[in-house]
């Protein structure tokens, strides 16, 4: 029988299993999403990535799919500082890479990407389409936004890397703190990019925030099967959010070089850095991580500036025939990957942790 907290969680989030599928920007598809929440978990979609028209899409997309609840995840960065000093010498350093694939860099570098901090027009939408779950990551909008989706009946979740963190999120009136531990895949929800960080893992990290906090944890980091999602159910977390778990999905918008490299030597090796994107993000290990040795955190343009450089490489790389420089965000638990259809890989998880 599932824990009374689990119990608490599935209810508010209107699911019949305690597993989360990770947003996952740029992954996660509207098929994956629907497929996951039809299969009885909360499947997701991460529109920090696209503008108000693109999300709201993706959220009737959803609709069309499945009538089961959706999350919604958004980021809350702080805006990013403008320097061009940084951005014109982080373009110079990276002219060689473009060269050697006959590619030309960014004349100039743009934050590419407008955190929910700022966006009222994507608050609107959200309050319109009520989707039934909204989710933030690198950080916490103001109070008023917040009230905002409380009042249009969204259940509110919030990541957090530490003790810290979660008690700002809990204040701030979320349904639930997903417990990012540092295995994780893909971006770190760090408040502040630049402060000290403890590096905690998700098993400690879920215990005490369990024992500390009244609202219910969603374990994340690491978590690839049904024993992984049990094991964090007994530290204490209501439910488990896997997100390299489904990289590998039929449904995901992963390309085909980073399928390859996910099931290769590649899900041996993860690093976490910052010069892909601005802020630190765990990676498979590939052509474009390997150039981080040497370069300061100072010089890294803020997120999501760096990014806007990113993609780019990558884009001129992958018409070049090489996959290497792409921002494949993966967990230390990459090898143990499937590729499996989504719906599939929640009956499977499932059956794995014997849920019942």
């Amino acid at each position: 029988m599932p824990s009374l907290v689990t119990q608490h969680l599935l209810s508010l989030l209107r699911i019949d299993l305690p597993i989360i599928q990770a947003p996952m920007a740029g992954v996660s598809s509207p098929a994956m999403a629907a497929a996951v929440s039809e299969a009885g978990g909360l499947g997701s979609i991460g529109v920090g990535g696209v503008n108000v028209d693109g999300a709201r899409a993706m959220i009737r997309d959803v609709r069309a799919r499945s009538s089961r609840s959706l999350n919604v995840n958004v980021f809350v960065h702080a805006p990013a500082p403008a320097d061009a000093a940084v951005a014109s010498a982080w373009i110079d350093r990276f002219r060689p890479q473009f060269e050697a694939i006959r590619g030309a860099p960014p004349a100039r570098l743009t934050e590419i990407y407008t955190s929910f901090r700022d966006d009222d027009a994507m608050l609107s939408m959200l309050l319109a389409e009520k989707p039934e779950v909204v989710s933030f990551h690198f950080g916490l909008p103001d109070p008023s936004r917040i009230r905002a989706l409380r009042d249009a009946g969204i259940v509110l979740l919030a990541s957090a890397t530490s003790l810290a963190e979660a008690r700002l999120a809990a204040a701030a009136g979320v349904d639930a703190i997903v417990a990012q531990g540092y295995e994780a895949g893909g971006h770190r929800g760090i408040f502040d990019p630049d402060a000290p960080d403890d590096r905690i893992g998700m098993a400690i990290l879920v215990r005490i925030l369990a024992r500390t906090l009244r609202v219910p944890v969603i374990a994340a980091g690491g978590i690839m099967d049904g024993a992984g999602i049990g094991a964090a159910l007994q530290l204490g977390a209501a439910a488990a959010i896997l997100g390299t778990a489904f990289i590998g999905a039929d449904e995901s918008l992963a390309d085909q070089g980073f399928r390859d490299a996910l099931f290769s030597d590649a899900a041996q090796h993860t690093v976490m850095t910052r010069i892909i994107s601005g802020r630190p993000a765990r990676c498979l290990a590939n052509r474009f991580t390997a150039l981080a040795a040497g370069i300061a955190a100072t010089d890294v343009p803020s997120y999501p500036i760096a990014y806007d450089l990113g993609k780019a490489l990558n884009a001129a790389a992958k018409a070049a025939g090489e996959p290497g420089y792409g921002a494949q965000w993966a967990g230390q638990g990459a090898p143990l990957a499937r590729a499996l259809p989504a719906a599939d890989l929640v009956r499977l998880l499932a059956d794995e942790m014997r849920y019942r």
